[in-house]
């Protein structure tokens, strides 16, 4: 459920067995008001009175138009894009991401953070609950796990998202936060914008792209590297994403559960090309990356949905049901 400073009544009204939360995410996009880690009293107000799952970006506004000034300043409306992580600094991330931080610990909301993009706001969080037990918990995004400030003299505004992919430091502390848990799951920010959208000048440019078709086989490029196992990779993308939205019967390969399942090949080489594309809007910041491991099959509530390059799209999909959070 999206909700904005305009329609707390009816968010709260959100029945969690259907929805699995409510999120600010996205709706700032034309909205010059912007998002919610900004307003402190009216987190107050939804904190202290929802019971719902709670899923925010956090960036400081103030911060980011400060900095937006000051580059603008020097180069107009051409700021090179390589000045994103510095207009969308660590200071921008760290600063809301306390304050939001603060105010759900006081109300012991359930609280998810999305797309954590800096190690400075990696390392507030805890490792010391169970999964089921922590009322706040925090996501990597593949593309802050993957590139570093150092890809945008080659890949441009391809990897410009919001928030920004910093530094080989930040990067690095990401995924070491991932691996002991402070960081409870791998997620994607899928946000397939066309080519024509993502090109232009610095304010032109969309932030966004697309990730889903190519996140499994990056983390696997980990395991390839011996940063992460399997059963982390599973952990971080099936089992804990389940956890933490309370998604009933999916998540775990168990009797009774739906049979949502890939089948890999760990040993297959193969190579991201404009042929192998499947999003719609014809592009990825993957393109000529070689992979060591490839997806053969997915299945989705028991159907099979994709073999070998083919999608299947003849069988639906079912409505996600999740449990209540307290």
């Amino acid at each position: 459920m999206g909700i904005n400073q305009y329609n707390l009544e009816e968010a709260l009204k959100t029945d969690n067995e259907n929805v699995c939360g409510v999120t600010d995410d996205g709706l700032y996009f034309n909205n010059d008001e912007g998002i919610l880690a900004n307003y402190p009293e009216f987190l107050e107000n939804l904190f202290s009175r929802s019971d719902n799952l709670i899923a925010l970006h956090c960036e400081d506004d103030a911060i980011i138009s400060k900095n937006t000034n000051k580059y603008q300043k020097l180069y107009g409306e051409n700021i090179p894009i390589e000045f994103h992580p510095l207009i969308r600094s660590e200071d921008a991330c760290l600063s809301a991401t306390k304050r939001v931080l603060e105010i759900a610990k006081k109300h012991n909301n359930r609280l998810h953070f999305l797309h954590i993009s800096t190690q400075a706001e990696a390392n507030l969080f805890e490792n010391n609950l169970d999964i089921r037990e922590k009322r706040i918990t925090a996501e990597a995004c593949v593309h802050h796990l993957w590139f570093s400030d150092k890809d945008y003299e080659k890949l441009g505004a391809k990897i410009k998202w919001n928030p920004a992919i910093k530094t080989e430091e930040d990067k690095k502390g990401i995924l070491a936060a991932l691996l002991d848990n402070r960081l409870d799951i791998i997620a994607t920010d899928h946000a397939p914008h066309s080519i024509v959208e993502k090109n232009g000048t610095y304010f032109k440019s969309l932030s966004g792209g697309p990730l889903v078709q190519h996140a499994l086989p990056v983390m696997l490029e980990f395991f390839h590297q011996g940063k992460i196992s399997l059963e982390k990779i599973v952990e971080k993308m099936s089992h804990h994403v389940a956890e933490i939205y309370r998604i009933k019967e999916r998540g775990y390969i168990r009797e009774g559960y739906f049979a949502d399942l890939v089948l890999l090949d760990l040993k297959n080489k193969w190579k991201v090309s404009s042929e192998n594309i499947l999003y719609k809007c014809g592009w990825t910041p993957f393109e000529n990356q070689i992979f060591k491991s490839k997806i053969l099959k997915t299945f989705v509530n028991g159907n099979l949905v994709y073999a070998d390059g083919i999608v299947n799209d003849t069988n639906n999909g079912k409505r996600l049901k999740f449990s209540k959070i307290r």
